[in-house]
């Protein structure tokens, strides 16, 4: 019986990644057929991804994505990062209720918040464009840090800060040699949940964006409508390959607390 549970959760596994991952691997197999109907069997070609490099509005909205994914991450990081550190280190009223009130945005769906940061964002004169998907990437992003941060937090020992000052160390000294390579590993995952909330978001950018400035989320979007072409396929498995590349390389590199 044993036996036959550890086949059937084997089997399992072996359905939901092949769920997960055959698509994927059916997408790059396509980017490279010449075919624009998927005729079979596969012409080989590179044909698409030429064409993906010459396609002028593909490749700007490719390049906004990018920009604002990595604009998105270093400021949701340094300032998630120092609300966490802040939030640990002191009591002050309300404390509790800033905390609990972090994960609504998480929660709530993105089409109610994309919708009240068009309004907003018109109300106080910000309007649309790439400035307005920034700031509304980084409201997205900055729930995630400090939650990842301040979960990571959890397991850091106050004593380890006052041992610290009692040597002499000035306030920055204790943050930057002994409380950040602590939570390096929770920093480290709360970037790499913004940037993928920031690069994958499509909802808040497509309320945001205006004509000729559209991510590439937004861009995939309006290529489908009109007519989908192979390129999309391209683009796709140039995305997935990076994300998949940067994952093993941080897995590689560091531990988030547990063996190598």
């Amino acid at each position: 019986m044993t036996r036959l549970l550890e086949w059937l959760g084997r089997g399992f596994l072996g359905l939901l990644l092949a769920f997960l991952y055959l698509p994927l691997v059916i997408m790059g197999v396509m980017s490279f057929n010449r075919s624009p109907f998927y005729q079979l069997p596969i012409d080989w070609s590179t044909t698409w991804y030429s064409q993906l490099f010459a396609n002028a509005q593909l490749m700007s909205a490719t390049w906004n994505s990018v920009t604002i994914a990595v604009t998105t991450t270093i400021i949701a990081t340094a300032l998630g990062t120092a609300a966490s550190i802040a939030l640990f280190r002191n009591e002050f009223p309300g404390k509790r209720i800033l905390q609990v009130l972090l994960f609504p945005p998480i929660a709530i769906p993105w089409l109610i918040t994309g919708t009240a940061m068009l309004v907003f964002f018109f109300w106080v004169g910000i309007g649309r464009g790439l400035h307005a998907i920034l700031l509304g990437h980084v409201a997205l992003a900055l729930p995630y840090v400090i939650v990842v941060v301040s979960a990571r937090l959890q397991t850091f020992d106050p004593q380890l800060e006052e041992a610290a000052r009692s040597l002499g160390a000035n306030q920055w000294q204790v943050t930057r040699r002994i409380t950040l390579p602590w939570i390096m590993p929770g920093v480290i995952a709360g970037a790499l949940f913004a940037f993928a909330v920031s690069f994958d978001q499509f909802v808040v950018s497509y309320f945001l964006a205006t004509p000729g400035q559209a991510t590439l989320p937004v861009e995939i979007y309006a290529a489908i409508r009109k007519g989908f072409t192979p390129e999309i396929n391209a683009v796709s498995t140039i995305i997935v390959v990076i994300s998949m590349a940067l994952m093993l390389l941080t897995a590689r590199f560091f531990s988030f607390g547990g063996e190598r």
